[in-house]
């Protein structure tokens, strides 16, 4: 039985797989969001009457919902979206009354000390809210009997506060079937025709993170020309009843805090004077991006034509009445202040030459700030909720010793590629303010821009996130969401760990909630199917995400060029990967017919548009490679690769106007671009000049047989990797026209244990019908005795005869019989880091398992990451955990060791991204891998989501090795470790395990 450390609360234990899944399988998943805490006996949605159940509707009759009329605007909503909720599963909406008439079966909503209904049932006895009361954003669902007089049975939807009262209502939307992205994503609920809801009591919250919430950014191509054109042309902008929309969805998420959109594309948030109070009205703290202090949107808000410059130093009395009018506007807000100061639009604070010039000054300005505040907010400065955001130049001044008030949340962010900078030392711990996350889904910038599809993995956002909240990082978490779309699992996934952080410490849960995110989405039926196609789509992206695909950079922008999968070795590697897309494609593609006609919709936004687009892409430019390696080869099918490169950007836009222009009416017209920033790697693909030589018939290209320029080499010689009876490899030979014409061609063996997929056929000048992929592989149970030998596959078409050489050498022995280890193949090692022969915990430290992240599907964590005391290198060996890797080599060769880890980063200012590493007896090399500012090695790293580092421990002898990797820092990733033993060839994926 597996076993692998939990995280509860200091320290880590061990619980057997079945015992954790048990354990998860065993919480109320009626909804994604888990329930934080429960009573012995939960509440649920039937369908059929039951003993002791609240009819909420029965009979073409819905019970009344009933509030008080002291309750906050934003439960007046949320109770008319429930009724309409309602109205979308059963047809039968919900009467709401405000006066104290209640009926026999009344649904009752209610603030603890808001609502009287509410209060006389707990001072009656009638409802136990002890965990309710006097928490933050926590609520009941609870069936109660009799609980006055004249009521039979009332169904009660309590909350600690208004948001946890809207909490609630949504919640019960949610159960009864109706989707957070009912109108964002067009779910349309299932029709049902009686709705009962269990006997019980659900209790939930308080939330793990305290502000939680959303970054609309970068909307120039989506949401904002969608809600200029197409949503609400009233406004030619992002106004009141897109933000409507938007809170709407926050709060069916359980969240509570909005940045608002603050490109120059979209007026400032304050320009339209209905955004404040629609905010108000959902009860939505109003905060502000990392470059906007006070509430201020300087893009759209600064005018230096008539203002002067956004110089503290030089034009003081300026900025500091444009901040105090906005402080006066927001006075009567729920907001949370940014504090200190950049340059207009996510730029360096003008006016200082260096990070120490700008230390005081900064620390000037945010008690000028504060003085602001005290004077028009509250007098108290620590009551106002404030943060400071050390996003780029602004950590680097933190870091040269800026001092902040205690008080403030000191909010962490990640290095705009989904990999947190920094997290609390024990000093910053300490801090009254607490800490806080902003984290990117979304980006615009360099090294390259991600703006088109969601692409971050839920693993690395769960490792990521989960990072954070184990090292208390949990007073604010922002996402940067882009345009919303098409990040909607990303989003609700975020914000669920937001609001109930604990099923996630365990890093196999990610793959469950997204199973469950897809079944409220889109029924059972189809889930496990679903669920699989999304993973396998967030697997492929992490790998590289598909706007990067151009292999290109910007800021400054850069042309495409060729990708780094490899056409010849490791049985195509680019090929595979366009199979893996493929199979993907056509899966959503045939699962789109099989949708219930009110899910089509959803699923072509959720799934098929992003999955398809993704494969897409990557076709483009893969088969661009194919074109113009192939053309160098001499292939006819050059020319048809050049026309599937074409053909899959020209379906791109196909698919890109439907969504624009078809889809659910019309109604998200304008919200998708193919094409953000109109960058390189979007465009149509670049015409390869292809010319053959036709004086050649045909040819073939063995497995691994290619010069550096990529052709071929005229005449014999040709040979194919060798085989072993370890591996049991089968390689391939391609077969290939190189003028129009059809060829009948033959192949035969010289002996019968070489085994052909294909022996003969005929290869004519149509695409898909000019060459032909033979596979090759060996019956070892007739191969003679001889340790090596060699046979040969002859080729003949026409008055063409050719000859492939087959080597084979015998390699099994009684030692390897049962070896446990690694084994060489053709002069490599390949090991997937999780995949360990043994492994050796310490007091303070350990490796851990982590499901579903890396490239290899599973990686390796150094941890804890709390109490890990930072090592000295001569300690590392008997305080560091390690694990060994046994690995048999077959010849005496020197070599070469690449550990590839995740692109992590320190756990704060006291570590490094450090790992030892011992090759057999000899002696340990210290290796760290972390990266400062925006160096080209930080950028191929996000790029491609690793960090590579070399070892040469110099010559080895054949046999049997023990390769040893010792933790130093926390949260070190290990992913995969290739050993060059002199026949390692280039790859950009993940290489099979040589077991």
């Amino acid at each position: 039985m597996a076993r692998l450390p939990i995280y509860t609360g200091n320290m880590y234990r061990l619980y057997p797989l079945q015992a954790i899944l048990a354990i998860l399988s065993s919480v109320c998943f009626v909804t994604t969001q888990v329930q934080a805490q429960q009573s012995k006996k939960d509440v649920t949605v039937l369908y059929a009457k039951q003993n002791g159940a609240f009819p909420l509707v029965t009979g073409g009759k819905a019970s009344t919902v009933f509030f008080d009329t002291n309750e906050s605007t934003v439960i007046r909503i949320a109770t008319k979206d429930f009724r309409d909720d309602v109205a979308k599963v059963t047809g039968v909406p919900p009467a709401i009354d405000s006066s104290d008439g209640l009926q026999p079966y009344s649904i009752i909503v209610g603030t603890i000390g808001k609502s009287r209904i509410i209060d006389q049932l707990i001072n009656g006895k009638k409802l136990n809210l002890t965990k309710v009361k006097g928490q933050w954003e926590t609520f009941a669902i609870a069936v109660v009997d009799h609980p006055f007089s004249n009521v039979t049975q009332a169904l009660v939807i309590a909350g600690s506060d208004a948001r946890g009262t809207a909490f609630g209502i949504f919640e019960l939307s949610k159960m009864i079937g109706v989707s957070p992205w009912y109108w964002w994503a067009d779910v349309t609920p299932v029709h049902k025709k009686e709705l009962f809801i269990s006997s019980g009591t659900n209790i939930t919250g308080p939330p793990s993170v305290k502000y939680r919430g959303i970054f609309i950014n970068d909307e120039d191509w989506g949401l904002q020309p969608w809600a200029a054109k197409t949503f609400e042309p009233e406004t030619g902008d992002i106004g009141p009843k897109t933000y409507a929309k938007v809170f709407e969805l926050l709060l069916r998420l359980k969240a509570n805090l909005i940045w608002p959109a603050m490109h120059p594309s979209t007026k400032a948030f304050f320009h339209y004077h209905g955004n404040a109070e629609v905010a108000a009205d959902y009860n939505i703290i109003l905060g502000s991006s990392h470059a906007e202090p006070m509430l201020r949107n300087n893009v759209g808000e600064w005018d230096e034509t008539t203002m002067g410059h956004f110089n503290y130093i030089t034009n003081k009395e300026t900025v500091q009445k444009y901040w105090e009018d906005r402080i006066k506007e927001s006075s009567g807000l729920n907001a949370i202040y940014t504090m200190g100061m950049r340059g207009v639009h996510d730029s360096r604070m003008e006016g200082v030459k260096d990070d120490k010039e700008a230390v005081p000054l900064l620390e000037q300005i945010i008690a000028d700030q504060r003085d602001l505040l005290t004077r028009y907010i509250a007098k108290d400065a620590t009551t106002i909720p404030q943060v400071f955001t050390a996003y780029k130049e602004v950590l680097e001044i933190y870091d040269a010793g800026l001092k902040l008030p205690d008080d403030i949340t000191l909010v962490w962010p990640d290095d705009n590629y989904g990999y947190i900078q920094r997290l609390d030392n024990e000093k910053e711990k300490a801090r009254a303010g607490g800490s806080g996350v902003y984290y990117h889904a979304s980006y615009w910038g360099r090294p390259h821009d991600y703006l088109w599809l969601s692409s971050t993995h839920p693993s690395l956002l769960r490792e990521e996130m989960m990072k954070a909240y184990a090292t208390g990082a949990n007073r604010l978490w922002v996402m940067n969401v882009g345009d919303i779309k098409p990040l909607e699992y990303n989003i609700e996934m975020f914000l669920d760990m937001a609001y109930h952080s604990t099923p996630f410490l365990d890093s196999r849960y990610v793959k469950i909630h997204l199973l469950r995110w897809v079944s409220d989405n889109f029924g059972a039926r189809h889930a496990r199917q679903i669920g699989n196609v999304l993973w396998n789509y967030y697997q492929l992206a992490f790998e590289r995400k598909p706007e990067f695909m151009g292999w290109s950079q910007t800021e400054p922008t850069t042309k495409t060029n060729f990708t780094k999968y490899d056409h010849f070795y490791y049985g195509d590697e680019a090929q595979k990967r366009i199979d893996g897309y493929d199979a993907l494609e056509q899966e959503v593609r045939t699962l789109r017919t099989k949708m219930d006609a009110g899910r089509k919709e959803a699923f072509y936004e959720l799934v098929y548009y992003p999955v398809v687009g993704a494969s897409l892409m990557n076709k483009k430019f893969l088969f661009h490679d194919k074109a113009w390696l192939y053309a160098k080869q001499n292939r006819l099918s050059a020319l048809d690769y050049e026309a599937l490169s074409k053909a899959a950007y020209d379906s791109i836009v196909k698919e890109t106007d439907y969504y624009n222009t078809v889809l659910a009416g019309g109604k998200w017209k304008n919200i998708m671009s193919m094409k953000p920033r109109d960058l390189p790697v979007f465009q149509s693909p670049e015409v390869t000049e292809i010319k053959m030589n036709a004086s050649e018939s045909w040819g073939i290209a063995p497995e691994g047989y290619v010069t550096k320029d990529s052709s071929l080499v005229k005449g014999g010689g040709m040979i194919l990797p060798t085989f072993d009876d370890i591996h049991t490899q089968q390689y391939f030979i391609d077969l290939f026209l190189s003028r129009n014409q059809t060829v009948s061609w033959t192949c035969v063996t010289s002996n019968s244990w070489i085994q052909l997929s294909q022996g003969k056929g005929v290869l004519t000048p149509e695409p898909g019908k000019n060459q032909i992929r033979i596979w090759v592989s060996i019956d070892w149970n007739n191969v003679s005795k001889e340790k090596e030998l060699s046979g040969q596959i002859i080729f003949t078409g026409g008055d063409k005869r050719m000859i492939v050489e087959v080597p084979v050498r015998k390699l099994r022995r009684p030692g390897l019989v049962n070896y446990k280890g690694f084994i060489e193949n053709n002069g490599f090692i390949s090991i997937h880091a999780a995949d360990f022969s043994r492994g050796i915990n310490r007091q303070f430290s350990h490796w851990e398992i982590l499901d579903g992240i890396g490239y290899s599907g599973k990686s390796l964590e150094s941890m804890p990451l709390e109490q890990m005391p930072v090592a000295k290198d001569t300690s590392i060996k008997n305080n560091g955990a390690m694990v060994e890797y046994l690995f048999y080599t077959f010849a005496a060769v020197s070599a070469e060791v690449t550990v590839f880890a995740l692109p992590t980063h320190a756990l704060n200012n006291n570590y490094g991204m450090r790992y030892g590493v011992s090759l057999d007896k000899g002696p340990m090399q210290i290796v760290d891998f972390a990266t400062t500012g925006r160096s080209e090695e930080w950028k191929q790293n996000v790029l491609s989501n690793r960090a590579v580092r070399k070892i040469v421990p110099g010559f080895l002898n054949h046999g049997y090795h023990s390769l040893k990797i010792y933790a130093v820092d926390p949260g070190v990733i290990l992913d995969e470790i290739r050993i060059d033993l002199g026949g390692m060839k280039s790859a950009y994926g993940v290489i099979p395990e040589t077991k």
